[in-house]
């Protein structure tokens, strides 16, 4: 479950914003109930999330129309702490139970994009943490089957997906680097922690063609976000800039 990300190479907003993201932030300051203040109904929710996916997402380069409608059908408000309700849509990572955190909007969307996915794909992730992630991939592909090794997410995550109805979600707790052996093989997998060294396993369930989307590196401060692609048994490897995410635990540190 990621932290913030660099500001450095994944191009987060500057202080001086485009001419159509300066007259959003006009239109917000006008409607404040729909930024920092506690949103009690449906329609202000979504009017909350209606903005931070013009503003957080189509603004800063996220281009796929199936991220952009996912990213505007999910209900972040619900995956959040209770506390932190008042911002369950501002661009930022967000603290949830077990020391662990949910991803902030564009990381989600960069990471959803980077994947490449298809409406009949079948997706992996490791890290389900509040469910978020795997709530955003629903909307796209056919079947997400997500992996918690922290007890409680995995129960909490597992009862709200059954409660919103994402019934192509098919969660479980375990250890990630694992993965998911008897569903495998899969046409894309995303790692929500950093990954010290690249998950073998992982690679053996990915499709040929397939795309991995992790975090990796050991530094607590600073990690890379990279894409693998599977081409005849080789991995072919892009890099998308600097992040910041906890770590990925279990195995993979032995």
């Amino acid at each position: 479950m990621p932290a913030k990300s660099s500001t450095q190479k994944l191009g987060l907003r500057s202080w001086a914003l485009s001419f159509k993201a300066f007259w959003i932030a006009i239109i917000a300051s006008i409607f404040p109930a729909c930024w920092e203040t506690k949103a009690d109904t449906p329609a202000e929710y979504e009017t909350r999330r209606r903005f931070m996916v013009i503003q957080d997402i189509k603004e800063r380069g996220i281009s796929d129309p199936a991220v952009i409608k996912a990213m505007g059908t999910v209900p972040r408000h619900l995956f959040v702490e209770p506390s932190d309700l008042p911002h369950a849509y501002s661009d930022s990572p967000l603290a949830i139970k077990e020391n662990q955190t949910i991803s902030q909007p564009f990381i989600v969307a960069l990471m959803t994009e980077a994947a490449q996915l298809a409406p009949n794909y079948k997706v992996l992730e490791i890290g389900t943490g509040s469910g978020y992630q795997a709530a955003v991939l629903s909307e796209i592909v056919a079947e997400v089957y997500t992996i918690e090794i922290v007890k409680l997410l995995a129960e909490n995550a597992e009862k709200r997906f059954k409660e919103l109805g994402y019934s192509n979600v098919h969660s479980k707790w375990g250890d990630g680097y694992a993965g998911w052996p008897e569903v495998s093989p899969f046409d894309a997998i995303i790692i929500t922690a950093a990954a010290p060294k690249i998950p073998r396993p992982l690679i053996r369930q990915l499709k040929n063609g397939g795309r991995i989307v992790l975090p990796l590196g050991t530094s607590p401060r600073s990690q890379e976000l990279i894409v693998l692609t599977k081409k005849d048994n080789a991995l072919e490897r892009q890099e998308l800039g600097s992040v910041i995410f906890v770590p990925m635990t279990g195995d993979v540190r032995k």
